[in-house]
């Protein structure tokens, strides 16, 4: 099957689920139509089991066509962390900085490896064969908090700003991090390769590399922000506007790729930028409200498809019983360490940071995992042995945090925050 028709078939489904949604279930967007999506992928298997109708193969054909690793890294993730980072205010991001900054690399590193040796210590148990390495391949991925999850579940859940600012400032940044992590652990368990075995850590090639895909993705989104700032005070006509901003996201993606700097971590640094120095100074009024209503639905839009593409990934997948109980195994195992390293920052940076009662149960349970971890996971050679094992786990740990901890980090902040600190 063609793309056009499978991108078709895509878009209609998730308008369909949005609509069955919204008007029977009312549950929040994205969980609504991922729920609505998983279950019918559950059904088509269940149909296919009888033996009536054959659903499965061609969904799955379009599946593989589609592609969510290359669908969400290569073009996707580009809108939606750009939409996401335009509406941060730089000035509550700059009062929560040190917490942020030390959840977002620190944390994501220290989580990796607690992730991993738990995960290493269960499969043990279960009588599973992983090499530890590949354990903390599983937590490079799982650590980081997704942003596309996280940002549109915390707008209605009525988090105190502070708080709010905190975790989507957290996974804005920690997304781009846990990428780079992700990679120097996969290419040293020779995951570019089928077949390929572990490669000897060299220090300074992993230096060099942290240093351009960081340090270079921070200065290449300064640089391609300020660009399109000075083309913005040029001009007063708003779609010009939105398509300097549009031509900037895509852009400095697909050059940050090129250049093998962080693409995400470019796009967040020059959408932060433009949605706080650009607004303020390049922008009129009408400009400022005319880029938001674009820019709130690109995001929807990309956000309700990104989540119909998870529900339906599941037809791709096998789960075995040992790999189900390990994925469920992980739930709590990633849970832990979330917790200890946001006690820790309560702890150690008090100073630095609001931290209100409550407020590191709340930053547990609603750091919340989302489509990029599936991407990575599926990016994994399949010549990497405990491939299989990673993907059920990613899915089974990503399923439960979108919709039981989606759906209960409302409550949760309303049972623990007092009434007067809500937003």
């Amino acid at each position: 099957m063609e793309l056009f028709p499978i991108l078709s078939l895509v878009i209609t489904a998730a308008a369909v689920l949005s609509w069955l949604n919204h008007k029977v279930f009312r549950l929040p967007t994205t969980i609504g139509v991922m729920v609505l999506s998983l279950l019918g992928s559950i059904a088509i298997m269940a149909v296919d089991q009888q033996g009536y109708f054959d659903f499965r193969t061609p969904a799955a054909e379009a599946m593989e066509t589609l592609d969510l690793q290359h669908t969400l890294l290569d073009w996707m993730l580009a809108f939606l962390l750009f939409a996401g980072a335009l509406h941060v205010n730089l000035g509550h991001l700059s009062r929560e900085r040190w917490v942020i900054g030390a959840l977002a690399t620190v944390g994501v590193v220290t989580s990796t490896f607690m992730v991993g040796g738990l995960m290493y210590f269960a499969c043990q148990q279960l009588g599973m064969e992983i090499r530890f390495l590949h354990c903390l391949l599983f937590g490079s991925l799982i650590s980081p908090t997704d942003p596309i999850a996280v940002l549109g579940i915390l707008k209605k859940a009525g988090a105190p700003k502070s708080l709010e600012t905190q975790i989507a400032g957290e996974s804005l940044f920690n997304d781009g991090i846990g990428v780079v992590v992700f990679t120097v652990l996969l290419t040293m368990a020779g995951g570019t390769h089928p077949g390929a075995v572990e490669a000897p850590m060299d220090f300074n090639a992993i230096a060099i590399f942290l240093g351009q895909e960081v340090g270079g993705s921070v200065l290449l989104g300064l640089a391609g922000g300020l660009l399109a700032y000075a083309l913005l005070k040029t001009v007063d006509n708003y779609q010009v506007e939105i398509l300097i901003t549009l031509a900037l996201a895509m852009g400095l993606y697909s050059l940050a790729m090129e250049l093998h700097s962080s693409g995400p971590l470019a796009v967040v640094i020059a959408g932060l930028f433009i949605g706080n120095t650009g607004r303020a100074l390049a922008m009129s009024e009408t400009t400022v409200e005319r880029v938001d209503t674009f820019w709130e639905l690109v995001d929807e839009i990309f956000n309700v498809i990104l989540f119909v593409l998870i529900g339906m990934e599941v037809l791709l997948l096998q789960f075995p019983k040992d790999f189900l109980i390990a994925g469920v195994l992980a739930i709590p195992l990633v849970l832990l360490p979330r917790w200890i390293n946001v006690l820790t920052a309560s702890k150690l940076l008090r100073r630095f940071g609001t931290f209100q009662k409550g407020t590191v149960a709340i930053m547990t349970w609603g750091g919340l995992r989302g489509g990029i971890s599936v991407a990575l996971a599926l990016s994994i050679s399949p010549g990497v042995p405990a491939r299989d094992l990673i993907l059920t786990m990613t899915y089974v740990v990503v399923v439960f945090s979108i919709v039981v901890q989606g759906l209960s980090v409302g409550p949760v902040i309303r049972t623990l925050l007092p009434k007067d600190s809500r937003a």
